[in-house]
């Protein structure tokens, strides 16, 4: 933590400073996911995609997104500096959001946007996270309230984005001519993202005693405009990526050999007390894999499935109650993660030290065994389908359990990392979990392809078997990762044990 000497006494509270990253945070999720809820419909209605290359260019897009973190966090670091990325991260974002404005058809164009995106969010999405844990430094029982509070953050912003960015494509779109809807929705992506960078500005003073080296020294232009020049060649790469699939399975392929690869070497170079929680955090991280293919159906699959196969329409005892758009429904993920966190931190807290507390390989097990229940329930969402649309409740009903499962293993996949792994190989390990999220990502929407809808065909009847099929085979895909995550709770009880031994 940097700080004048000249300031000490009158540097602003952790709260006041906290309060300054949570705000940008929000707005720079209110910009993310405002762009992802309507992305694959944009290719597919507006760039008139096939289901195939929509899902895998954004499956694409979705692991170079998680994997630009690992170089982001290490330029914050010892480059530029923590707080200058999250604000140049925040600028490149709004320039992202700004190209997918321009109202076009071009896809390299497309493409760029997405580039520019994938290196704006390497640069702001570590740096930030890195300031909220250098804020509260040393102070281990505020810190963990403080992320979940961060993380609050993150679906407030989510929300209300992904409730409104669909609802006003379709009062444009409905209201004037040219398609104008899509590229609207996503200038306020941009816009959001500037209201975030307005509220760093006027409230700077309470983060500029926080940051790495670099921020305590003058800006070095040199560096500067090497990272920039770096982060044109990685947009250039990236759109080129995004056009030629094969690039893309090549580039997830060898960044999956790296990230194993880099495991292993730092498990047999490691001492012999750390060995047992590197190998720990190996088992955890291929199951949060898994877990992060099921995790992309939101986007791809399940998008599609709520844009020709669910009734729009809620009601309830035969009462109209509202109507949503198809991409409003991803907002139900953000709204029972906020409903059900909560919860699930009481129950933790309640099960703590009791018969009830489970390590966080059972959880990771219970988390697949929600996950294979909320995808059982959108297969048999033909059994309430009346002319090939079946309720929306049914989404309900299914993001729900979705969410629970996510909250048991995506939320405890960082405090997996921050238990097991030695805290000098930390911040480099993290970076090494993002990309294996990443690979996952695009894994994620390999899988949805198998749920692509023949161009031309929009019968509802023809099209819900297509999906149905697919959820069935998701749940039954979750039940084996549960086998699995049980047939290993031995081996991890095992090297928790030896781990816990060497601390």
């Amino acid at each position: 933590m940097q700080h004048s000497p000249a300031r000490a006494g009158t540097l602003p509270s952790q709260t006041r400073s906290f309060t300054t990253v949570f705000l940008i945070e929000l707005w720079e999720r209110f910009g993310y996911y405002g762009m992802q809820a309507l992305i694959v419909y944009f290719l597919v209605q507006r760039l008139g995609f096939d289901d195939t290359r929509a899902t895998l260019v954004w499956g694409a897009a979705a692991a170079l997104i998680y994997v630009a973190p690992a170089i982001g966090g290490w330029i914050g670091d010892r480059v530029l500096g923590t707080r200058r990325c999250m604000v140049i991260g925040a600028i490149i974002l709004s320039l992202g959001y700004a190209l997918m404005a321009i109202p076009t058809t071009n896809t390299w164009l497309t493409f760029s946007a997405l580039g520019v995106i994938v290196v704006g969010n390497g640069l702001f999405k570590p740096n930030t996270a890195n300031l909220v844990r250098k804020i509260y430094e040393g102070d281990d029982a505020r810190i963990d309230s403080a992320f979940t509070m961060y993380y609050m953050a993150v679906n407030i912003g989510s929300t209300v984005s992904m409730l409104a960015t669909p609802a006003l494509k379709d009062y444009v779109n409905a209201h004037y001519a040219g398609e104008l809807g899509w590229h609207v929705a996503f200038a306020v992506c941009s816009v959001g993202m500037w209201v975030g960078l307005l509220t760093v500005g006027v409230l700077r003073r309470t983060i500029s005693h926080i940051g790495s080296p670099p921020d305590a020294l003058p800006l070095d232009w040199g560096k500067l405009a090497l990272v920039l020049g770096g982060g044109v060649i990685a947009v250039a790469a990236s759109a080129t990526i995004l056009e030629y699939q094969w690039l893309a399975r090549l580039f997830v392929y060898v960044a999956g050999i790296v990230v194993l690869g880099i495991f292993v070497y730092l498990i047999r170079t490691s001492e012999a007390s750390e060995r047992a929680g590197m190998a720990a955090a190996l088992v955890l991280t291929l199951q949060t894999v898994f877990f992060f293919i099921f995790y992309q159906q939101m986007s791809t699959s399940l998008s599609l499935f709520a844009l020709r196969n669910v009734d729009l329409d809620f009601t309830l005892f035969g009462a109209h109650l509202f109507t949503w758009s198809p991409g409003q429904f991803q907002a139900l993920n953000a709204i029972w993660i906020m409903i059900l966190s909560p919860v699930l931190a009481l129950a933790y807290t309640r099960a703590s030290g009791s018969r009830f507390d489970l390590s966080i390989a059972a959880k990771f097990a219970l988390g697949f065994v929600v996950v294979a229940a909320g995808f059982f329930t959108y297969g048999v969402a033909g059994a309430f389908a009346v002319d090939g649309l079946t309720s929306s409740w049914i989404m309900i009903a299914g993001y729900g359990l979705y969410s629970l499962g996510e909250l048991l293993v995506s939320g405890l996949g960082l405090a997996m990392i921050a238990r097991y792994v030695p805290a000098r190989m930390g911040g480099f390990m993290m970076g090494a979990y993002y990309v294996a999220v990443g690979i996952s990502q695009y894994l994620g929407g390999v899988v949805a392809t198998m749920a692509s809808v023949p161009q031309g065909m929009s019968d509802p009847l023809q099209t819900l078997p297509i999906y149905t099929s697919l959820f069935n085979k998701l749940g039954l895909a979750a039940i084996a990762c549960t086998f699995i995550a049980l047939a290993a709770l031995p081996l991890m009880r095992r090297l928790t044990a030896a781990h816990q031994a060497h601390r």
